[in-house]
């Protein structure tokens, strides 16, 4: 039996296995090990494809699993992290029941770039929309900012239902958009060919160490922008 085919699919479902927990921990109210658990499951997705390709064992087997993975880390536990959200804020739409589910829009937006992910040639150097990763990263977020930050403007906005609403819309649009987003991955070597890269990650360093959990949402909002302004430019 070949082992090596084997090993990314089982560092995929280790995957899965955060995401579980993670889910479990939304449960209990715990943001910040939910948060964690989610960062570890998104830590073994970039590794499943780098051993597929490092053992040259890249399967249309891995490309489901690692969908259904990332359903779960990356669609499940956002989707759950906003219905909380909505069930602890203000009651800005109402008192109906039916409101904190609208946090699932999440989800299913998720769900929907997964699938299309899987037969989208273009998506091979960069992605064309936001990934699931980095919309799980910003939303798996939001909890941690209420809880760790002393600006009440930032907890009357993360409270309110309306902009926890058009923050769930948005996700679900930005998934799926058709807009191109640079990759953070190096090919070549030289500062030449990495300078959107390498500026997009200084500043998110000093975002980090400037905002701590704040800076997350804020980095993610800033990829997407960068993108925007370097389609620009590519297009001149």
């Amino acid at each position: 039996m070949n082992i090596k085919k084997h090993i990314p699919n089982l560092i995929t479902l280790i995957n899965l296995f955060c995401g579980c927990i993670a889910v479990v921990f939304i449960s209990e109210a715990n943001y910040l090990m939910a948060f964690y658990m989610v960062c570890l499951g998104i830590f073994f997705d970039f590794f499943d494809g780098f051993f597929a390709r490092l053992f040259k064992v890249s399967s249309p087997l891995g490309l489901q699993l690692d969908s259904l993975a990332d359903m779960v880390t990356s669609g499940v536990a956002p989707g759950y992290v906003m219905y909380s959200l909505f069930t602890n804020s203000a009651h800005e739409l109402g008192t109906n029941p039916a409101i904190p589910f609208l946090g699932f829009i999440i989800t299913l937006g998720s769900c929907y770039r997964l699938a299309n992910f899987n037969i989208d040639t273009r998506q091979t150097d960069s992605f064309i929309g936001l990934p699931t990763p980095a919309n799980a990263l910003f939303i798996l977020s939001l909890p941690l900012v209420l809880e760790f930050s002393d600006s009440l403007m930032v907890l009357e906005i993360l409270t309110n239902q309306w902009v926890l609403l058009a923050i769930t819309l948005c996700s679900a649009y930005i998934l799926n958009a058709e807009i191109p987003l640079f990759a953070l991955k190096i090919k070549k070597f030289t500062v030449k060919d990495n300078v959107l890269q390498i500026v997009f990650l200084l500043i998110s360093l000093i975002m980090v160490i400037a905002l701590q959990y704040l800076a997350i949402p804020l980095i993610i909002i800033f990829y997407v922008l960068l993108s925007v302004v370097n389609n620009m430019f590519l297009k001149k």
